[in-house]
């Protein structure tokens, strides 16, 4: 029987290149979602709040399907959820660019994709990532992951900008759709499970593992600052390209080049958060960037609006951007171990996800009703705050079991 990873850096490193380049694709697509709200618009006819409720819909979708695509993950392995995952994003990416009719546009984009992404990313792979690597290398290999999908934003942004102008965005989807598959299905069958997982395995079931985590208070703190997090990452995600432009901003390269920056600088963010994730509490790393992200988004709004002061606040928040993720998943890792990550992260996520939900249809609703953005951004700032004090008094340390397990 083969002991802990320390002694297989190799199999650690196939992992981190296959559920990198899974990363990659994953959150390099679907960031680029925000260029398509305009032209979809304008070519059906519809208002920015039809667009608005398919992305919102789509990130409630991928919360809600990723606590089962993690138990599947952490039950079945990961290779097989990430070949189901990357045959639904294919298929919802097809049906984006043939559906016309509102209704089926928003469930088709919002369950496929969802569905999808919740199959190919941070929460399906985490389990895997964390079984492999040794856990003083924990919380690094969480950052090379989410340095890895900030990489796919940077690289993707401008491809897809690129393939709507010149292909036009209905051949984009198609162009996307191929990528995906031919990506991540390779990749996928690289994912094997290490021997030595089984041993590590608490004895709990799937449903005790569940009543455990949530009966946990740190585990409610994480899923409440984690709401946040997908609220203000989404909102400008999705609704900064049209935000530029309502400002005077009509260079669509500035949008452009500001969500690329936003996915260069979050390689950074992500590799630093992991790095320092292992040398400093956690709770207070998370702590930090909510705040410094609500300082950020403030000195946005209240400076003069320029492309260079737009692509100050990108690099900024670009830095802050997944940089939760390799500290939140670190924390769960700690406190209750690794066999049911996959699982708990996706129950986290999917606290996320509702505030994604909740940050793009509101864009989308208060634009239509306001006309501007003013207030969706005061949400954010305020929310940045309450996430800041809600992760304070998270408590780190393994939880005690009366069997306790590896972790």
């Amino acid at each position: 029987m083969r002991h802990h990873t320390a002694s297989r850096p190799a199999e650690l490193k196939t992992i981190l290149i296959a559920t990198g380049l899974i990363l990659t694709m994953a959150m390099g697509v679907r960031h680029g979602f925000g260029f398509w709200l305009q032209p979809i618009s304008q070519a059906q006819g519809w208002t920015r709040e039809t667009y608005s409720l398919a992305m919102a819909l789509q990130n409630l979708m991928w919360g809600v399907f990723g606590p089962f695509a993690g138990m599947a993950a952490d039950r079945y392995g990961t290779l097989r959820v990430v070949i189901v995952g990357a045959l639904l994003y294919a298929a919802g990416l097809l049906w984006m660019a043939l559906v016309n009719e509102p209704t089926l546009f928003i469930l088709g984009a919002g369950f496929l994709i969802g569905g999808g992404l919740a199959c190919t990313g941070f929460g399906a792979v985490s389990g895997i990532i964390a079984r492999v690597a040794p856990a003083e290398k924990r919380s690094w290999a969480f950052g090379i992951s989410g340095a890895a999908s900030s990489l796919g934003q940077f690289m993707m942004m401008p491809v897809e900008q690129q393939m709507i102008s010149h292909a036009g965005w209905q051949n984009a989807f198609y162009l996307l759709a191929a990528l995906v598959l031919l990506v991540m299905i390779p990749m996928a069958l690289r994912l094997r499970e290490p021997e030595h997982a089984a041993s590590d395995d608490p004895q709990q079931s799937i449903l005790e593992a569940t009543r455990e985590a949530f009966a946990y208070r740190p585990f409610l703190y994480l899923v409440a600052g984690y709401f946040v997090c997908g609220f203000q990452l989404v909102f400008v995600g999705v609704h900064m390209p049209a935000y530029l432009k309502d400002q005077g901003l009509l260079d669509p390269n500035v949008a452009v080049i500001a969500l690329a920056l936003i996915g260069l600088f979050n390689i950074f963010g992500s590799f630093a958060a992991g790095k320092l994730g292992g040398r400093f509490p956690k709770r207070y790393l998370l702590s930090g960037i909510y705040l410094t992200r609500a300082v950020v988004i403030s000195v946005f709004l209240l400076a003069p609006l320029s492309p260079a002061s737009v692509y100050l606040f990108a690099s900024a928040i670009g830095f802050l951007w997944l940089s939760t993720v390799p500290l939140t998943n670190g924390v769960i890792a700690g406190i209750f171990g690794v066999r049911y990550l996959s699982m708990l992260s996706g129950f986290v996520f999917l606290s996320h996800q509702i505030g994604s939900f909740l940050g793009v249809w509101l864009g989308g609703f208060l634009f239509t009703k306001q006309g501007n953005y003013n207030t969706v951004w005061m949400i954010t700032i305020g929310l940045g705050l309450f996430a800041a004090l809600i992760n304070l008094p998270i408590n780190e340390k393994a939880i005690v079991r009366l069997q306790p397990a590896l972790a």
